[in-house]
This record gives structure tokens, C-alpha cells and sequence, in this order.
């Protein structure tokens, strides 16, 4: 298993960053890698509730199923992954002074056999799985801060 970790401070209240990091529909718009979610729960997620993503690596495709095992409104969330990757990601909201938001990631993950998992696995090494993580935490910030002001 590989860890990593991003952590960033948001100009908003946990509140509203919860309503934004919640969502999986926002996922296609914090990383250029996922293409589609699908069977979101119509009333949120909750512990048990699933769905589905669709991932493209280098022009192939593959879909992953996402299980919430934990979740505490504006606090905490974890979630594992099972397809060509398989994850527990784990999300925490710290509330800070000035009604901000630190917001922080934990990814543990790895590929399982097979050749599409050494293909996404050369893929996330290459481009690095701590600059992609980055990338999602930061697109996460700015979306909130935008639906925020």
C-alpha cells in the first residue's frame, strides 16, 4: 500500500465545504482522470450508500466503485475504492478561525493485478499520486471559495 497525504486551508465555513467535497458529481471537475459518476445516491451519501466512477488512463477506461464506510457531516468521511485501483480515502474538515476551513486528504492505495493495474499504475507514477492528490485538494479550494463569495 502507498500513502498520501494533501492538506489546505479554505476561505469558507466546513459547512460549505462539506456541501462541495460531499458530492461526487463534483469528482470529473478535481481530477481530469475520472470521466463520469454514476448511481449517486439521490438524498446524499451515508454510511452503506455506493457509487460508481469512470476512469480513463491513457486513453483506456475503467470503472471503480466508491463504499462510504464512515461519514460525519462537515467533519469526516471515508470511502473505499474498488476497481483498477483500490483505496480507502479518508477527508477531514478542521474548522479555524476567521471562518475557514482546513481541509485534508488521505489516500491509501494500490493496484491490483492485472494489466490494466500495471497500466494505471505506471500512469499515477508518472505523473505522481501526491501531484494529483495536490491538484484535487487545490481544485476542491477554488471551487469552494468561487460558490462561497
Amino acid at each position: 500500500m502507498s500513502v498520501v497525504e494533501a492538506t489546505t486551508e479554505v476561505g469558507a465555513p466546513p459547512e460549505k465545504v462539506w456541501r462541495i467535497v460531499a458530492d461526487p458529481d463534483n469528482l470529473p471537475g478535481w481530477d481530469r482522470h475520472i470521466i463520469r459518476v454514476d448511481d449517486v445516491p439521490s438524498g446524499g451519501l451515508r454510511p452503506g450508500s455506493s457509487y460508481t466512477t469512470e476512469v480513463r488512463f491513457m486513453g483506456v477506461r475503467a470503472k471503480a466503485t466508491a463504499h462510504v464506510l464512515d461519514l460525519r457531516e462537515s467533519e469526516y468521511s471515508k470511502i473505499r475504492i474498488h476497481g483498477v485501483i483500490d483505496a480507502v480515502i479518508e477527508t477531514w474538515l478542521e474548522p479555524l478561525n476567521g471562518n475557514r476551513t482546513r481541509l485534508r486528504h488521505r489516500v491509501e492505495y494500490h493496484f491490483p493485478g492485472g494489466s490494466l493495474g500495471e497500466l494505471a499504475a505506471r500512469a499515477v507514477g508518472m505523473l505522481g499520486a501526491g501531484t494529483i492528490l495536490r491538484r484535487g485538494v487545490e481544485a476542491q479550494r477554488r471551487q469552494v471559495e468561487r460558490e462561497a463569495s
